[in-house]
């Protein structure tokens, strides 16, 4: 009797534990499908939201500059949000120059220093275009004694603004390695140097070390060409990936 009454409790005891089993999977499931449904419909929908509002979408934006006369120039691959004089500030504190405007007096100084091999920490830059018309900021920070040598950099106001109504400034980072004559037009001018993603990292590694960007983030895939020349016949080549630097939202009004 005892045996019997043993091997009758252990298929009573095997469905409990069984039923115990499907009932704590159930709900598990449905503790999995919850979470499952606030990160799909609640979560990630929100961070999207909060990310494209913050970030204004540059799918549209040009993604190479143009001569005067609508030869392809440098790429664009860096740009930076902020109000004017913030741009100006952040290259301020990074060490960067404001390049000075061409005029036959810059142009002069610039070719006697190059002779010379005299610094010139603010020599002018050549027009590049976007938007149909030349750059509005330009910077350099020297790169030796010479001017031919130079880290440089142009940017121009978009029409894209973040929600405090900061433009997006576009810009085309490229190293000038020498002078010599252009590949197009034989004119004198600076040659730049291919590999133009170590000039924008480096522009970029120079303006996080001010401490002013809250904020750095990368527009993968913002080039579909990846290489080509400039106005000067000289070759470029990219990842494709345009760096974007967000600058701390101080309120300055001293430049228009």
């Amino acid at each position: 009797m005892t045996t019997q009454h043993g091997e009758s409790q252990i298929p009573a005891a095997e469905a409990r534990i069984r039923r115990s089993l499907r009932r704590r999977l159930t709900t598990l499931g449905g503790v999995l499908l919850l979470v499952y449904l606030g990160i799909a419909y609640l979560l990630l929908p929100g961070a999207w939201d909060e990310w494209f509002r913050r970030h204004p979408s540059l799918d549209d934006a040009p993604d190479v500059t143009e001569t005067s006369v609508g030869i392809p120039g440098d790429p664009i691959n860096v740009a930076l949000i902020g109000d004017k004089q913030q741009v100006v500030e952040i290259f301020q504190a990074a060490g960067w120059y404001a390049a000075d405007p061409l005029a036959l007096r810059s142009d002069f100084e610039i070719a006697a220093d190059t002779v010379l091999d005299r610094p010139y920490d603010a020599a002018p830059v050549s027009s590049l275009f976007l938007y149909g018309r030349k750059e509005d900021l330009a910077f350099e920070k020297p790169a030796g004694t010479s001017p031919q040598h130079r880290n440089h950099v142009r940017f121009w106001k978009s029409d894209k603004a973040d929600p405090d109504g900061r433009p997006v400034w576009m810009g085309s980072a490229s190293y000038d390695k020498g002078v010599g004559l252009s590949h197009t037009t034989g004119e004198i001018t600076h040659h730049i140097a291919a590999d133009v993603d170590t000039e924008r990292d480096q522009l970029f590694a120079n303006l996080e070390q001010t401490g002013q960007l809250t904020e750095v983030y990368v527009e993968a895939g913002f080039h579909e060409v990846r290489e080509g020349r400039n106005g000067g016949g000289d070759p470029w080549t990219t990842d494709g990936d345009l760096r974007v630097g967000v600058i701390a939202n101080q309120r300055v009004d001293r430049i228009p």
